[in-house]
């Protein structure tokens, strides 16, 4: 019993530290390198300038564990301008620390653009663009990217353009957690088609990745689903309702077909978490409108699916492939995740009630708390900022 307890302790542990970093974690920079005919080159990088200036990186699952906290709870309040300003000091050692190369030959790189949006709410990381500007040798044919690791986690990729075909090709994403350089962009060729193999290496990697462990609300939602009793018939009526529900609208997402505005979507997603857990502290059956409701909130995880999805884009002749193989991904996080809890809670229990009262009734007051925290903060930061 004691090694129960141990376990138990444990896991809401790791889950209590994991809840909060939704709001304040540092995503992965998102680096894309367009590569031109007629040999200019244009390097977009997505990311934190406020974590970038204190050097708050994947290391801190949340922005307020970093020792200077403060400080980049500073430059969060600033404006654009003035953020800007502050920026421009840090330009020699974003250069020196970067480094493009085409053919093992350094690109010499230099900023042309710093965009940034308006301070909005302050406990949520905003993300900046900053575009770098060069020049490719001709006939170069490889290109490689380096980006510290202590300026982040990246996810790279690059377009080759013929501006006078109007031909282009991006390559598939390349998801770096290491401080070493990306593997070698081929440039060969300026229309390149991408293998059916390595659209599915990349997008069962992004889809999985965005379940465990980025996507905290959707481990919340499935979490919540899981909770509800020990009987495997629930959990597999819920899980396939979520599913069907979350693959119908990431395809309509993707495919452009219907869109809602993130200042939507993300207050229900956090309200969907509530509901779930409120409902299995009242009942530890399903209730008629239990599995209507998981669909229908799994229709808007979907659609959070869908928004990740468009952000990093779909390989033009593989488009329906790459969608297929990112919503597998997506697949494999939730059941990695499910099969992860089951290991670690209800193996352990033989009594459903004790299971009720040691696991279902704490756990699902942890999320709902949580889930509640999540909505008045994202309805304030949509709505009041």
């Amino acid at each position: 019993m004691q090694k129960i307890i141990q376990k138990l302790l444990l896991f809401f542990t790791v889950i209590t530290l994991s809840l909060p970093a939704n709001a304040d974690v540092v995503k992965p920079a998102l680096v894309e390198v367009s590569v031109f005919s007629d040999g200019s080159t244009f390097v977009q990088i997505r990311t934190s300038l406020e974590a970038l200036l204190t050097g708050i990186n994947g290391q801190y699952r949340n922005t307020q564990d970093a020792p200077n906290s403060e400080e980049y709870d500073r430059y969060r309040e600033l404006g654009p301008d003035e953020l800007k300003i502050v920026f421009e000091d840090f330009y020699a050692e974003l250069l020196d620390g970067i480094s493009l190369t085409a053919d093992g030959r350094k690109i010499p790189l230099s900023v042309s653009v710093v965009d940034i949006p308006p301070r909005g709410y302050t406990k949520v990381p905003r993300t900046s663009v900053i575009e770098l500007a060069g020049e490719i040798p001709a006939r170069a044919r490889s290109l490689r990217w380096y980006y510290p690791l202590r300026f982040g986690d990246q996810a790279v990729r690059v377009r080759q353009v013929n501006e006078s075909s109007g031909e282009y090709h991006w390559s598939g994403y390349q998801w770096i957690t290491k401080d070493e350089p990306s593997r070698p962009f081929s440039l060969t060729e300026v229309y390149t088609k991408p293998t059916f193999w390595s659209v599915a290496v990349t997008y069962i990697e992004i889809g999985f990745l965005h379940i465990v462990p980025g996507g905290l609300d959707h481990i919340l939602f499935v979490l919540g689903i899981f909770l509800i009793s020990m009987r495997l018939r629930h959990l597999i009526l819920q899980v396939t309702m979520f599913t069907v529900a979350h693959s119908i609208t990431l395809s309509l997402g993707a495919f452009g077909f219907i869109s809602f505005p993130p200042r939507l979507i993300e207050p229900m997603i956090a309200l969907s978490i509530v509901y779930v857990a409120l409902e299995n502290l009242l009942t530890d059956r399903l209730s008629r409108y239990r599995l209507p409701l998981v669909f229908g909130f799994g229709l808007l995880h979907g659609l959070g699916f869908a928004s990740i999805l468009t952000e990093f884009g779909l390989p033009e002749d593989l488009y329906l492939a790459a969608l297929l193989w990112f919503n597998l991904g997506v697949e494999f996080g939730q059941l990695a995740l499910l099969v992860g809890a089951y290991l670690a809670i209800t193996i352990w229990f033989n009594d459903p009630s004790r299971y009720r009262s040691i696991i279902t009734i704490p756990g699902s007051a942890l999320i709902a708390v949580v889930g509640a925290f999540w909505v008045l903060e994202r309805v304030a930061y949509f709505y009041f900022n």
